[in-house]
């Protein structure tokens, strides 16, 4: 192994128009054969009007010094970025949602390898990166979205000693322009849910009143529903074929109308746990052969289904609308905050020991609510001092 020592360096200048402060020190370093070895690096420290003396600019070294002059101190591994990307693709990113593997692997196809991809991992700071983002003509979201790629690598790229230094520390991006959602109202809910089939009507008045996103509804299973309790937990989230933990990685759990346990008690009745909660009909077609009869998948059935209801209708959005009108309507019934959180599934969710005693009465008046001013009946009619106690015992 190459003898380490503790080390000033040097430093001159060079130039003589746009002269600039140059550190020199030697730095240890793991080749592709595990072997260590020394090797003498040099870098730019700034320009001659940002150190106007060599003392400054030899402080300057001494603190990137610093890092390598530890007691701690090991040999980083050379490798490019491109090296280093695949590495990172066979070990990191399978640990990933599927979800999320598809778009990182575009990312880094289409534009940090063609950029980065020569580099070594060492010589990346945030000039570079900042220059980068600069030149793409990429929206700001999306240029946010590079830089979270980043900065997972980078996480692994120092747990795996190939660096010990944060280029994206500092970065600017501009600021991301938030785009109006759609947001369906109670009335354009109504509609839908009349205009749909069966299982679909089902499906949207429970995507409404939870809330769920459209993978976790495809995800139900039908030991996800307590009849007994009125109670839903959501576990899980579908994305193409397969079945993932939801988003929160904890399940939600919150209470249903009665009004929506009692349609779905066909659902569940006489039928296995593990079976999925929601199949597509079954059909025969010209061939006499039987179609249907699978889980329901995110893209198709939004595509098949609420699509051509929403374009008979004449209504702009997609599921997501559901999900965003439901936190109108949450807020228009003054629910208080927690209660639109838990539902919403925007914090971490209470352990799932014990489904029943885990939703609260307030909770259990929301979705009575909800139902409310969706299909106004007696039996659903909730009082307005209800909420307003609901309110009060928030508060304290």
């Amino acid at each position: 192994m190459a003898r380490r020592r503790y080390q000033n360096g040097t430093v001159f200048l060079r130039g003589t128009r746009n002269a600039v402060w140059v550190g020199q020190w030697r730095e240890s370093v793991i080749g592709s054969d595990g072997q260590e070895k020394r090797v003498l690096r040099k870098e730019v420290l700034g320009t001659k009007q940002e150190f106007p003396t060599k003392r400054l600019a030899e402080r300057e070294l001494a603190a990137k010094l610093s890092p390598i002059n530890s007691l701690t101190y090991r040999g980083l591994r050379a490798a490019s970025f491109m090296e280093f990307s695949r590495t990172w693709l066979n070990n990191a990113l399978p640990n990933m949602k599927p979800s999320s593997q598809g778009p990182i692997n575009s990312q880094l196809t289409k534009w940090l390898v063609p950029h980065f991809g020569k580099c070594s991992m060492r010589d990346i700071g945030t000039l570079m990166v900042q220059e980068f983002l600069g030149g793409t003509k990429l929206s700001p979201k999306s240029k946010k979205n590079l830089l979270v790629t980043m900065q997972m690598m980078w996480n692994s790229a120092k747990k795996w000693g190939y660096v010990n230094h944060d280029p994206l520390a500092g970065i600017d991006l501009p600021k991301v322009d938030q785009v109006e959602q759609p947001s369906f109202t109670v009335e354009q809910v109504r509609s839908i849910i009349e205009s749909a089939e069966a299982p679909y009507d089902i499906v949207f008045w429970l995507v409404f009143q939870t809330g769920i996103r459209r993978g976790e509804v495809c995800a139900l299973d039908v030991g996800h529903v307590l009849l007994d309790d009125g109670i839903i937990v959501v576990k899980s989230s579908r994305f193409g074929k397969h079945i993932t933990p939801n988003k929160s990685r904890r399940p939600r759990v919150f209470s249903i109308s009665p009004a929506l346990t009692e349609a779905l008690v066909p659902f569940v009745k006489d039928r296995p746990a593990t079976e999925p909660l929601f199949l597509t009909p079954l059909t025969v077609t010209k061939n006499g052969k039987r179609v249907g009869g699978k889980r329901l998948h995110p893209d198709n059935f939004v595509k098949r289904q609420l699509k051509p209801i929403l374009e008979k209708l004449g209504i702009a959005g997609g599921l997501h609308a559901f999900r965003h009108g439901n936190a109108t309507a949450l807020d228009r019934m003054n629910a208080p905050m927690k209660v639109r959180q838990e539902r919403l599934g925007h914090v971490e969710s209470a352990t799932t020991m014990g489904y029943t005693h885990l939703v609260s009465a307030d909770d259990r008046l929301v979705s009575k609510k909800l139902d409310e001013i969706l299909m106004p009946t007696d039996a659903n009619a909730v009082r307005e001092e209800d909420f307003q106690q609901m309110k009060r015992e928030s508060i304290q």
